[in-house]
């Protein structure tokens, strides 16, 4: 284990987390089931005056179901009922908590008296299952009127395009340990559920040589990547970040078996929330670093490398205070000296010490920034 990089715990934590229905063995077998979502939905925005919540004769204890416009009843999940109840300006937390006749009253009154009259954005699922079609349509999101969904099945679409099934690619699940072994359920890294979806995958036979790369050891990095995305707006995916739709792409050392990322560096993320220009955005800022991965050879990455570890620095302090602050410099270079058991001479020694001590940053926003700013310096090299 190099305790000198980042270790990112996002797809562990997902391999942690993910019952075995959401667990895909193969990109195919995920775009496959997110088809058949997408085609069994449909999405409205309607008046929050014509929302009523009712206690569900099956259960009328303690379930609801919503009323849409004099539709059919449509049952709540866990995370719509808490939009819902959000929109009704209560607690998610107490009103499952109340006999059902009371939430509903609850609600009721706060959808059509605690607020102004808005428009909702509502997604309704109704999934075939045994042969037939449920009874009732799923309320999934309620959501902005405005809220710019980006369909798991168009990311999808998007990684089956350019790495295939995600097992036989240049890109695929990761093996342990750098080592292939059989995907299976129990250690796939595609994921996706009702809220949400998860892809890690990794280019582990086309491994970059990277001279000096640890206190002038060499060594050697694997590219990976890894993308999420909630059509829901959920927010459940933890150490990933709290926008909707997402990317990160970085180098490696090795995935362990419990699907921890070790000895990361060059780590680069982009983050998008579903805001009404969000689809538009993904086509321009996501897709075409998916493209670029699944087309491009490790050579590019060795040059940048390279090119990082030749560009000397004449002034460490000027380099370093026009990008990271003058407070900053000092800190620096000693992170570098200590580690490295020498000063900083190049751009990439500045991209070293800069990663390593992002890792020490607690607030996700501010190490997520200080990592893409060191990410810069291979491009500026360049």
């Amino acid at each position: 284990m190099n305790t000198q990089s980042k270790t990112i715990f996002a797809a562990s934590n997902q391999w942690l987390r993910r019952p075995s229905d959401e667990r895909f063995v193969s990109l195919l077998d995920l775009q496959s089931y997110k088809h058949r979502v997408r085609d069994a939905s449909e999405a409205h925005v309607i008046s929050s005056r014509r929302l009523t919540v009712e206690p569900d004769p099956a259960s009328p204890a303690r379930g609801l179901r919503l009323i849409a416009d004099g539709d059919d009843p449509a049952v709540m999940t866990h995370w719509s009922f808490g939009q819902l109840a959000s929109l009704a300006g209560g607690p998610a937390g107490y009103l499952r908590d109340l006999p059902a006749p009371i939430a509903a009253d609850c609600i009721n009154y706060g959808l059509k008296f605690q607020r102004d009259v808005e428009d909702v954005g509502t997604l309704f699922t109704r999934m075939p299952s045994n042969g037939g079609v449920d009874e009732f349509a799923t309320l999934r999101a309620a959501t902005g009127p405005h809220y710019g969904r980006v369909w798991d099945c168009d990311l999808a679409d998007a990684l089956v395009e350019r790495f295939g099934d995600g097992l036989t690619g240049d890109f695929r699940v990761p093996g342990e340990f750098g080592k292939p072994v059989p995907i299976t359920k129990a250690n796939t890294t595609i994921y996706g559920g009702d809220r949400d979806c998860f892809v890690f995958l990794v280019d582990e036979q086309n491994r970059i040589e990277v001279p000096g790369r640890r206190a002038g050891m060499n060594g050697t990095f694997a590219r990976g990547f890894y993308v999420w995305n909630s059509e829901v707006g959920s927010q459940a995916l933890g150490a990933v970040g709290s926008q909707a739709l997402g990317a990160a792409f970085f180098l490696f050392d090795y995935v362990c078996c419990n699907r921890i990322i070790w000895g990361v560096e060059q780590f680069h993320e982009v983050r998008i929330r579903h805001t009404s220009g969000a689809p538009d955005r993904w086509l321009e800022e996501v897709s075409p670093i998916l493209l670029e991965y699944s087309n491009s050879a490790a050579q590019p990455v060795v040059d940048a490398i390279g090119a990082a570890k030749k560009k000397r620095l004449d002034d460490v302090d000027a380099f370093l205070a026009n990008r990271f602050g003058a407070r900053m410099v000092a800190n620096i270079k000693d992170r570098h000296e200590a580690e490295e058991h020498r000063p900083i001479e190049s751009v990439w020694d500045a991209a070293t010490a800069v990663t390593s001590m992002a890792r020490d940053i607690q607030h996700q926003d501010r190490r997520v920034q200080l990592e893409r700013e060191a990410g810069k310096l291979l491009d500026l090299a360049a």
